[in-house]
């Protein structure tokens, strides 16, 4: 990640990246509304954003939450992957579409419109939604809009998409791989109720290149797996989690290496992106697991100590309290009954080795420099417009009982991530 000294550089950045690849246009549109289920003074804002494919789109797939709850965006979508092919997505912020009564239906009578006015079926359309839980859609106002809507198309890029998806995202995100004639971009939202499988999240990958539907589909939940599936904020599973990768097919195909490199790396761009977002933020931590006996082993090792309201809270402080890492780490082993031998372990903060063979490695001056390495990794939360460094909390973790690595990003934990969701719908 580069880095930037304004607000206005970061934004600038964003729009020369956020170029729409070939065969894609997009729209987006701010409406305002009255919720149903809670008397507001003033109409409350939304935005709709709209990707739509120039000819039907044959090669997409998507991931969605694992959470038992999910939305009515995500039942829909989920059907959709069933289908030969698809027309668009259509994205809505502030309500996610959850639990509320009529949910599926009000979905698809949403898209059964938005089809007679962008063409195609209503099946060819996929929706994704995030917000407060519980409330309906504001389904009158969005039919309303969707004419305004369709004839946008063309006039908004990839980053004025992510502008128009966050909630209480801090700053938009968006990233871009050349790939062979074309590229790869993507655009998240995603700040808070951030554990994967998926996070709260929507992820959104566009590209022109070629590729054939049941490899961007293997990749894709591979590559997951990988990024997305190894983040935490705040240990909460959304009912909302999507992430669709669509292909307009107007570039030639690349090598499955190639399309791999660059899927890895735009997803393992924009989940960082996530976690630095977060809400409250101030320091990212990753943790890499190493010489573990398989991946989720390595995982749920580097989860056990991001997800640590402990860990969290003496990072934030800037407290080099390395006990609570052990602790973490033990009680994740000991309640799955797993047969690893501490005396096999190696501790490291940044460049300082704190535990090894069964034992802490500590010293005074040690202390100093653990606790000067934690302020240097630290943003300010109350003031992230955009990403002002790329610095993180480096923890790694051998475990010496086979080959096997994950590397899991996730957040400390400040008063000012208490603040923001206790006022959040306020």
């Amino acid at each position: 990640m580069d880095l930037y000294t304004t607000k206005e550089q970061y934004l600038q950045y964003l729009e020369r990246i956020g170029q729409v690849p070939e065969g894609f246009k997009l729209a987006t549109l701010g409406i305002r509304f009255y919720p149903q289920e809670r008397p507001v003074s003033s109409p409350l804002p939304m935005n709709l954003v709209l990707i739509q494919g120039e000819r039907p789109i044959e090669a997409f797939g998507g991931l969605f939450t694992r959470n038992r709850f999910p939305g009515a965006p995500v039942v829909v979508g989920r059907k959709r992957m069933e289908q030969p092919r698809i027309r668009g997505v259509l994205i809505n912020n502030k309500v996610s579409n959850v639990g509320a009564p009529g949910g599926v239906e009000d979905a698809e009578e949403i898209l059964a419109a938005l089809a007679s006015h962008g063409g195609g079926r209503p099946e060819e359309y996929i929706p994704a939604s995030t917000g407060i839980i519980g409330w309906k859609l504001p389904k009158g106002e969005i039919l309303s809009a969707l004419p305004d809507l369709v004839r946008r198309l063309g006039t908004a890029t990839c980053a004025d998409a992510a502008k128009a998806i966050m909630t209480t995202d801090a700053y938009p995100k968006v990233a871009r791989r050349a790939l062979g004639g074309g590229s790869l971009v993507g655009f998240a939202k995603g700040a808070g109720m951030i554990e994967p499988n998926l996070s709260t999240m929507l992820v959104f990958l566009l590209t022109d290149v070629r590729i054939h539907r049941e490899v961007l589909r293997d990749t894709l939940g591979k590559i997951a797996e990988e990024t997305f599936n190894c983040i935490s904020v705040d240990g909460d599973q959304s009912t909302s989690d999507t992430l669709l990768c669509l292909s307009s097919g107007i570039r030639d195909e690349v090598t499955h290496t190639e399309w791999e490199r660059a899927l890895g790396e735009v997803c393992g761009e924009l989940a960082e992106q996530i976690v630095r977002n977060g809400e409250g933020t101030a320091h990212v931590i990753r943790v890499r697991v190493r010489t573990a006996p398989d991946f989720q082993t390595a995982r749920e090792l580097g989860k056990a100590v991001v997800n640590s309201p402990l860990v969290k809270t003496a990072i934030y402080g800037n407290d080099p309290n390395v006990g609570r890492i052990i602790s973490a780490l033990g009680d994740y082993v000991g309640n799955r009954n797993l047969t690893l031998d501490p005396a096999r372990w190696e501790i490291h903060i940044g460049e300082e080795t704190i535990f090894s063979r069964g034992q802490f490695l500590l010293d005074r001056e040690k202390e100093m420099r653990l606790a000067a390495y934690l302020k240097e990794a630290a943003m300010n939360p109350e003031e992230k417009s955009f990403p002002p460094h790329n610095r993180m909390v480096d923890i790694r973790v051998e475990v010496g009982s086979g080959s096997e690595e994950a590397t899991v990003l996730g957040s400390d934990l400040s008063y000012e991530y208490v603040r923001e969701n206790a006022d959040y719908r306020s």
